[in-house]
């Protein structure tokens, strides 16, 4: 095992601990406040509708890879194709508010 290898391992540690104190600790300082646990809640479950959304939209017919692996794949371009949109019109609709006020 050369320096390489330990350096590979310990950037592995610490991306791991990163990921794990990025939800961690403001899961934890949520328990204080409930309302923002909920608020996260709504768009948890807005996030697995649109993937469900795309899911069910997308086809599983692909060339060199799995049926399953084709339809989750379908599903993300398709959430993508949903959040894109969803941001511009928020955009838009933002800009344009600015304008009236």
């Amino acid at each position: 095992m050369d320096i390489i290898d330990v350096g590979l391992f310990l950037s592995y540690v610490l991306i791991v601990l990163s990921a794990l104190a990025a939800i961690l600790i403001p899961l934890a300082q949520s328990f204080g406040d409930p309302q923002s646990l909920v608020k996260s809640g709504i768009g948890l479950g807005i996030l697995v509708v649109v993937f469900l959304i795309g899911y069910i939209a997308a086809d599983s017919s692909s060339a060199g890879t799995t049926e399953a692996t084709s339809k989750l794949v379908g599903a993300g371009i398709i959430s993508m194709y949903i959040f894109f949109f969803l941001a511009v019109i928020g955009i838009v609709y933002t800009e344009i508010s600015k304008l009236i006020k």
